[in-house]
């Protein structure tokens, strides 16, 4: 096989990524996500990586938000648990509450729907440098991570920036650049400063820990509609959760989201909803060679 296969993300590390379930397993033995996001504005997008979690199989999602849109995230869904936070935005008086949640969690994503209020981005800060005391896995995304970028350092916790093109210069304070082959270098280098995995979400996703790099070709143009990011990040962060590696995470998150697009657009076309996701991500999980006749016979 040519070489540069080795590049690809592939149905092989969807397999490495998924953990065998003993018979006897126990509530919270495959992971607890705590997703910390969503604002006065923004209720979707932390509902919705909570979902994409759920259905990657962690075991406990929980959902830190604003009091009205934790209270609008609930009745979203029965699966959904909400940690309720007084006032319209994440600011400094919750950093003490979500301590308490960070605890018990194995895994956080931070970021969806956040908003970027000043005390918004100085909670930030304070709940990074309280995940860095613990063996915590960390995921920022969206708003937390530009929270991130204005402080950015290498931190000593293992940790996934997810960011799109535009979130990446912000993130770096570079231009990204246009061929596939310097965005490669770009991002490699960028996470080795950072001793970071970086998802850089494109056509072609490019997922780099400064060692290793691999390119996910899943996914399809119908997937710019909004909340698809979410999804990603949710099914990145449960498999976090569940004790899988920043990089390996990474790279199986990518080709899952991207496949269940791909599901979706030989259903609906180009007309699906973020939520359309939500229910193929489990087959990809199952069988994720069976996205080979869905890659053959798309469109």
């Amino acid at each position: 096989m040519p070489q540069e296969l080795e590049q690809f993300t592939g149905p092989g590390d969807v397999k490495i990524a998924v953990k065998p379930r003993r018979l006897k397993a126990h509530k919270g033995e495959f992971g607890r996500l705590l997703v910390i996001g969503g604002s006065k504005t923004f209720s979707g997008a932390p509902a919705l990586a909570a979902l994409a979690a759920l259905r990657t199989g962690v075991d406990i999602v929980t959902i830190a938000a604003p009091e009205k849109t934790a209270t609008t995230i609930a009745a979203m869904s029965p699966a959904l648990i909400t940690i309720k936070l007084k006032g319209k935005h994440l600011n400094t008086n919750h950093v003490e509450i979500i301590k308490k949640q960070i605890d018990s969690a194995t895994a956080i994503v931070l970021g969806p729907g956040l908003g970027l209020h000043t005390e918004t981005k100085q909670a930030v800060k304070e709940i990074i440098e309280y995940i860095e005391k613990t063996d915590v896995s960390l995921l920022l995304d969206a708003d937390g991570l530009k929270a991130f970028g204005e402080f950015k350092r290498n931190l000593s916790c293992p940790l996934v920036l997810t960011p799109h093109g535009r979130e990446y210069e912000i993130l770096t304070g570079a231009e990204l650049p246009d061929t596939l082959e310097e965005k490669i270098k770009h991002v490699k280098n960028s996470a080795k400063e950072l001793g970071a995995t970086i998802l850089l979400k494109g056509s072609v996703d490019v997922i780099s820990d400064g060692k290793y790099t691999k390119l996910n070709f899943t996914g399809n143009q119908g997937m710019t509609v909004g909340g698809t990011g979410d999804v990603l990040s949710g099914v990145v962060g449960g498999l976090l959760a569940m004790g899988d590696n920043p990089f390996c995470s990474a790279v199986a998150g990518a080709f899952v989201n991207g496949a269940s697009g791909d599901y979706v657009a030989t259903k609906k076309g180009f007309h699906m909803l973020a939520t359309d996701l939500l229910d193929w991500i489990p087959h990809v999980f199952v069988d994720p060679m069976s996205h080979r006749e869905v890659r053959t016979n798309k469109f």
